[in-house]
């Protein structure tokens, strides 16, 4: 499965959840790769440290390599590194990834990533990327590549009118470039149970028909330690309420899939 975690509007929680997701599905047994094509290297640092700085070669290798011919290519794992973390490896971004974008649309080099995910799906049981805050050349790539988009959501009104923007840009993709990408869910981040507001716009979604996933993710400060110790919360703190729900959205992902795949 190639999932993207994509929401045009910064804060929502994209890197925290990709990272998590992630976690999860390694922690359960199955081969992982998460792919950081966001320039500001978040869940590049969440996974690695101070070590996300130097660790090379990165996406930015990637999309270059892909502007230069060559009779024999670098193979895709070429660019990815193991982590701390048992079956879970990661393609780190890098801060410069963005310079590379006019050359890269120039010269028409949409379907790399796409590509190279066609190879690596062979090898990895699941392939998570976190994408940049904005709809842009990398963005697209990972649409492009995917067969599912998971969209953020921090209950917010302004996140609310952002929302039908995103999911027009996403099924621009999916009409011109990529026919079996599905959204397959909304998730709510930082949700306040015993706040009106949050759960009066997670009502209007569900009745307007939108795909809001059952699971709602928590607010909570531990968060901010996971992102300091550089731990995911599966392994920090197993039995911590937000880790059961990261752990409940994993699952809720899978019997959707289980059920799809029994359907087919």
């Amino acid at each position: 499965m190639k999932r993207v975690i994509f929401n045009q509007k910064g804060g929502v929680g994209k890197s925290t959840i990709a990272v998590n997701l992630a976690s999860i599905a390694a922690y359960k047994n199955r081969k992982t790769l998460l792919i950081d094509m966001d320039p500001q290297c978040n869940s590049s640092r969440y996974l690695l440290g101070d070590a996300a700085l130097e660790t090379t070669p990165t996406i930015l290798e990637f999309f270059k390599s892909s502007l230069e011919f060559q009779f024999y290519p670098k193979p895709e794992n070429t660019f990815i590194h193991p982590t701390r973390f048992e079956n879970l490896a990661i393609m780190p971004s890098h801060p410069e990834i963005c310079e590379l974008q006019s050359k890269l649309e120039s010269r028409h080099k949409i379907y790399k990533l796409r590509d190279a995910l066609k190879t690596l799906s062979q090898e990895y049981d699941e392939i998570i990327i976190d994408t940049p805050s904005n709809y842009n050349f990398f963005t697209q790539s990972a649409l492009i590549a995917a067969d599912v988009c998971l969209i953020p959501f921090d209950c917010d009104d302004f996140a609310r009118q952002a929302l039908y923007t995103l999911m027009n840009n996403v099924g621009e993709v999916k009409a011109d470039h990529n026919p079996s990408l599905q959204i397959e869910g909304i998730i709510v981040n930082q949700f306040q149970p015993r706040s009106k507001l949050p759960q009066r716009l997670v009502d209007e979604l569900l009745e307007e028909g939108l795909p809001v996933l059952e699971t709602k993710l928590s607010s909570s400060v531990k968060i901010r330690e996971s992102h300091e110790l550089n731990l995911p919360m599966i392994h920090m703190d197993a039995r911590h309420k937000l880790s059961q729900e990261f752990v409940a959205l994993f699952d809720e992902l899978e019997n959707a899939v289980g059920k799809q795949k029994r359907a087919a």
